[in-house]
């Protein structure tokens, strides 16, 4: 009896694209920018804040909440406006072929909001690759790597995690995702292996190559 095909839970930013060159830095200035505004301190302390929240929580968005009461959709709406973001994007051309050899559903899981996450994904030309978008409004502003975010997706989609692969270059979030059964895939350039990570990726092209680590054709469902 063959398994049924894994479910892919892609996080979205330095995962499917290199958010790093163009997106990170502009998001962090936005978010510095809107810190500084709503709290009244200046830039050195806007930034120390949010490295902080950032480090905690996983998301500025949740320490900005629980700390100073913060409307999640003023602060996102603020934070990720983008001038140009087609010409800000960095991706390999080959990502939706990659994607489209990869037996199973496929979904992304990101802790950025839906107006940008849907965005990212039609200007990449991947967005029909992906069933469903959970976007941090969509499991109700409860970011990776909290627990309660992977639950309400697993909910929602009716699915065991133990069907699920989950890609993503945080290794905190992939440690959540190994504890709930995930099989989990990082890309890095990094050479050491975190016990709760399959496998490791220079490059997200790679992915189906190594796909006989993660998922078995012929064992049992």
């Amino acid at each position: 009896m063959s398994s049924p095909p894994p479910v892919w839970l892609f996080d979205l930013d330095n995962t499917l694209h290199d958010a790093s060159p163009h997106i990170f830095p502009h998001i962090n200035r936005s978010m510095v920018a809107y810190i500084r505004e709503s709290l009244g301190v200046d830039e050195d302390e806007a930034t120390r804040i949010r490295q902080d929240y950032w480090q905690r929580y996983g998301a500025t968005l949740l320490g900005m909440m629980r700390h100073h009461g913060a409307d999640p959709r003023h602060f996102l709406w603020h934070t990720h406006q983008f001038p140009d973001l087609r010409r800000m994007l960095v991706f390999d051309r080959g990502l939706r072929a990659m994607l489209g050899r990869l037996p199973g559903r496929k979904i992304v899981f990101s802790n950025a909001p839906a107006r940008y996450s849907e965005a990212v994904l039609e200007l990449t030309g991947i967005r029909s690759c992906f069933d469903a978008v959970y976007s941090v409004e969509r499991i109700r502003f409860q970011p990776k790597p909290a627990v309660a975010g992977f639950r309400r997706l697993l909910r929602s989609e009716g699915l065991d995690a133990r069907r699920c692969i989950m890609v993503d270059d945080v290794l905190s979030n992939l440690r959540t995702a190994k504890r709930l059964g995930m099989k989990t895939v990082w890309p890095s350039a990094a050479t050491r292996l975190p016990g709760w990570v399959d496998v490791r990726l220079v490059s997200i092209l790679d992915l189906p190559r190594h796909l006989p680590r993660l998922w078995r054709r012929d064992s049992l469902a």
